[in-house]
């Protein structure tokens, strides 16, 4: 099953804003999203750069997100709990909450946001890595949406 994971600041396979990256104001994207599974408990989300040199690179660690909400506003606070018990966790930075694109110059990377069902509450300490989050979920994804964004600094 898939969720059909949006922004209002950009389409899927399009360049993110400036104002969401390091380059402007480091806000988190605003992301609204449908046809999560009613079997659903709770809900996840995973911001990452696939093209980063190296390894993945995390940007935003979101979980224990009721099924009853449907979007995220932009600028989330970057502190560990958030919208009605949800929480933020690590990302790459090594800060809590959202760290928005900050490529080397040259190529555009893409990012993608992943929006997770999961059948079973999650069970993980706080202040969560992406590691210790896939962890918690494997086995208990029920359906997943991806929004994918660019960004290239000049």
């Amino acid at each position: 099953m898939t969720i059909r994971l949006t922004s209002a600041a950009f389409s899927d396979g399009q360049p993110i804003p400036t104002k969401y990256t390091c380059d402007g104001e480091n806000i988190s994207p605003p992301l609204s999203w449908e046809g999560v599974p009613d079997a659903a408990t709770t809900l996840a989300l995973i911001a990452e750069d696939p093209d980063a040199p190296f390894q993945t690179w995390v940007h935003w660690v979101l979980y224990d997100l009721p099924t009853t909400t449907t979007k995220l506003p932009e600028g989330l606070p970057t502190q560990e709990s958030v919208l009605a018990g949800a929480k933020q966790g690590k990302n790459d930075f090594k800060k809590i909450g959202y760290g928005g694109p900050c490529p080397p110059g040259g190529k555009a990377h893409r990012y993608q946001f992943k929006l997770y069902a999961l059948g079973k509450p999650l069970k993980t300490k706080a202040i969560a890595r992406k590691n210790e989050l896939e962890a918690a979920m494997k086995g208990h994804v029920l359906a997943i949406g991806i929004l994918t964004g660019t960004y290239k600094r000049n």
